[in-house]
């Protein structure tokens, strides 16, 4: 049962080259478009001639009669523990054994050392931390490489390794909204970055150019690769996540550094909230605090106006936020966000069906070229005078804004030394 990547992941370290097992098919949810495909026999092995089936997780008790499957193994992130088990009894419930693979089955060894970046819930600000993390180690003389978690929305055979230096290279590998939105803030801070659905030769490829390899997570998935140094970022906005997803908890009870972020935009009780159940889950971790800064391009240009925000879609969608740092910056300026639900169109209207309690602001969805194209269409329909862009990547570059926009950005800073940074260069202390 998968999204697209850690179930690709899991199959290849797993069961791929095991003549015990036999995969009969993978089902797919979280991601639009990527269900009715197949695992194709280039990457499934000899074993698997034709490749293995892709399904709709809707169809599962069908699927496990149909295959008469005997375990069913639970392969995505950033759920509900109450979601798991409500998986957990259906799959039972039909007839199968549910599965869970353990961190340490599941991960690859390094010939560099790795420093992970992973998170208790998607939209903590993991990317921020991995670039703030990379920064410290190219002061400090050293040569970053980072291998993002999957993201194989295409023609997998043709992303089984992927390599980014620049923005041309993304363009040209038909990157989706979402994938650039992780790529290139680190590749334009002089960052590359590797990915892909084969990630044993994923790490082969970028431990070649790597001092240190930084391993950027996503939603709030498990490493692929073992750390030397595990960073987790803990989020206050979201008191009690930290301890109720799946598998965000087993990241946190595994962290040897814990960031709680986002300080100065979270009330001083949720941070406190937080604070406890850190200690309490895992008491011997470093704990850090930094604070996400939020800057606005051109203020002036925003002060006063009618706005059409635009968020990071995943932070709002299985993330559950129900704003990001458009909201903020908005705010701050005293702008008016506009409502685009009248305006939405396809899937973009769906999205927004779905998630009610997004209110008066715009998820940066872009899965395929034909919703990026409704993006596009649902934005230019949308009346504002000016588009307030919030997402990491600069969607300009994707699609046609028809009225004038203002970047967002957001950084991480320490709050109090030796903070973070302190803890990654006592890491390369230690390396010497």
């Amino acid at each position: 049962m998968g999204a697209a990547g850690r179930d690709f992941h899991n199959f290849n370290l797993c069961f791929r080259d095991d003549p015990s097992a036999e995969v009969v098919a993978f089902t797919a949810t979280q991601i639009p478009f990527i269900h009715e495909r197949r695992y194709p026999p280039e990457l499934a092995g000899p074993r698997y001639p034709e490749g293995i089936p892709i399904h709709p997780e809707d169809e599962l008790p069908e699927i496990i009669r149909r295959y008469r499957a005997d375990t069913v193994v639970f392969a995505y992130s950033d759920v509900s523990h109450e979601y798991v088990m409500h998986r957990a009894s259906l799959v039972t419930a039909a007839g199968a054994d549910f599965m869970i693979l353990g961190a340490d089955r599941t991960m690859l060894d390094s010939t560099r050392p790795v420093v992970s970046v992973c998170a208790v819930r998607t939209g903590c600000g993991k990317s921020a931390v991995s670039r703030f993390i990379a920064g410290i180690i190219k002061e400090c003389g050293k040569r970053p490489v980072a291998i993002r978690h999957p993201m194989p929305y295409g023609d997998l055979v043709r992303q089984r390794v992927q390599r980014f230096a620049s923005v041309g290279e993304m363009k040209e590998a038909g990157c989706t909204i979402e994938e650039m939105e992780e790529y290139e803030h680190l590749v334009k801070s002089g960052v590359v970055v590797y990915a892909g659905v084969d990630y044993a030769e994923v790490l082969k490829r970028a431990e070649e150019e790597a001092d240190i390899i930084i391993w950027d997570g996503g939603n709030n998935d498990l490493p692929f690769i073992r750390p030397s140094l595990e960073v987790v970022v803990v989020d206050p906005m979201r008191p009690g996540h930290e301890t109720s997803y799946y598998p965000g908890e087993a990241n946190l009870r595994r962290a040897g550094c814990i960031v709680i972020n986002k300080v100065n935009n979270a009330r001083a009780a949720d941070i406190e909230a937080v604070r406890t159940n850190v200690r309490t889950v895992n008491p011997t971790a470093r704990v850090v605090e930094t604070s996400s800064e939020v800057t606005v391009e051109d203020q002036d240009a925003v002060k006063g106006r009618n706005v059409l925000v635009i968020e990071d879609g995943p932070t709002l969608t299985h993330g559950g936020m129900t704003f990001g740092a458009g909201t903020i910056a908005a705010r701050a300026c005293g702008a008016v966000a506009v409502d685009p639900a009248p305006y939405a169109v396809g899937s973009i209207r769906e999205t927004l069906r779905r998630y009610p309690a997004l209110e008066n602001l715009l998820p940066a969805m872009g899965y395929s070229p034909s919703q990026i194209k409704e993006l596009e269409e649902t934005i230019n329909a949308t009346p504002a005078e000016v588009v307030l862009v919030a997402t990491p990547v600069d969607l300009s570059d994707i699609v046609h804004i028809n009225k004038p926009f203002v970047r967002v950005r957001y950084e991480v800073k320490d709050v109090g030394a030796p903070g973070l940074r302190g803890v990654v260069e006592d890491f390369l202390k230690g390396l010497e």
